[in-house]
């Protein structure tokens, strides 16, 4: 249920990092946060998702081949806790590869290279999840067990609930878990994942998914050929 005081995006948020961290599958946390509107969050032009996409399938490549890219912008590392991070947020299942299988690190190191009012906010942030590990463990973030990364990110992860002492661990975690949503489900492996289906030919169309059309309040037998409409005027 969504607090009072929690915007829809942070309470959708909310149910996917509990969903990942207390055994709810990745498949469906994953999915709460395909309904986000993390297309939007980035304002990619289309030219602009070229771009950045180029640049991360040429890291990629290049980490294949045994001599990986250095960062844009993070420190060797950052980016090894960016790299963790994401995966948690997204990690591999039986059906998909996680955010670093889909370059979701190079995604957001290129990102905030290219955009600099996340560059302050991403970097004090990871600075931020290392003197949390350190204090409370003894031990960097990326250095930490699995179990004491989860405390971490368990106090950070739902805005509603976590103290104000956590609040500047709350605004990175947010921020980074939609530059997180936002490269998994641009890139080849996020769509595969969401198995969406645009620009195929179909050769055998039955029409629009019943429970569409049920949603829609609508039916075929409303068809109006003569009008290429579904529902006839009203008037």
């Amino acid at each position: 249920m969504q607090n009072d005081n929690e915007t829809p995006i942070e309470a959708a948020a909310e149910q996917s990092a509990g969903s990942a961290m207390d055994g709810i599958s990745r498949r469906d946390a994953v999915s709460l946060l395909a309904a986000l509107p993390v297309a939007a969050l980035l304002k990619l032009s289309g030219a602009e998702h070229d771009r950045v996409w180029r640049h991360v399938e040429q890291a990629l490549r290049a980490s294949e081949a045994g001599a990986p890219l250095a960062p844009k912008f993070f420190t060797p590392a950052e980016f090894r806790t960016v790299r963790v991070l994401a995966d948690m947020i997204i990690p591999r299942d039986e059906q998909s590869g996680s955010a670093s299988d889909a370059g979701v690190p190079e995604f957001i190191d290129f990102t905030v290279s290219d955009r600099a009012y996340y560059q302050k906010p991403i970097r004090d942030g990871l600075a931020w999840l290392d003197a949390q590990s350190t204090s409370r463990f003894g031990k960097s973030f990326v250095d930490a067990a699995q179990s004491q990364r989860e405390a971490i990110l368990n106090d950070i992860a739902w805005p509603g609930r976590a103290p104000a002492s956590m609040a500047d661990g709350v605004r990175f975690f947010n921020s980074f878990r939609d530059l997180t949503a936002s490269g998994f489900w641009s890139s080849e492996v996020g769509v595969k994942d969401l198995r969406y289906m645009g620009n195929v030919f179909v050769m055998d169309w039955k029409g629009c998914p019943p429970a569409a059309l049920h949603k829609l309040g609508v039916d075929y037998s409303k068809f109006d050929r003569s009008k290429l409409k579904l529902t006839p005027d009203s008037h």
